[in-house]
């Protein structure tokens, strides 16, 4: 009859404590490793600096041809300007002109 009354004691004293500690460590682990843990925490904010970087990247891109298509209206063409890039892409001189050949990598412009 002791034997039992002990048992029953020991399986009282524990078996609590022991349900506790066991959330306890469910709890702690899933702060770092569960879905919203400081991982994940982690990760996303790795994601987001490269979204923002993206993004910036973006906007740059999208400035620099909105300055390409202000410089193609009508009243924004240099005709000097547009004479001599023309003259350079087709290679095309006249018979007066001086020409000085460059490099591959030494251009102009």
């Amino acid at each position: 009859m002791h034997i039992i009354h002990a048992i029953k004691r020991f399986v009282k004293a524990t078996i609590p404590p022991l349900f506790f500690l066991l959330l306890t460590a469910y709890f702690v682990k899933n702060t770092f490793d569960g879905d919203h843990g400081l991982k994940s925490y982690h990760i996303q904010q790795e994601q987001m600096i490269r979204a923002q970087q993206s993004q910036q990247d973006a906007i740059s891109e999208q400035a620099a041809w909105e300055r390409r298509v202000k410089g193609l209206k009508e009243n924004a063409l240099d005709a000097d300007l547009l004479d001599e890039r023309t003259r350079v892409m087709l290679s095309y001189s006249n018979q007066e002109e001086i020409v000085i050949p460059y490099k591959k990598n030494e251009h102009l412009y």
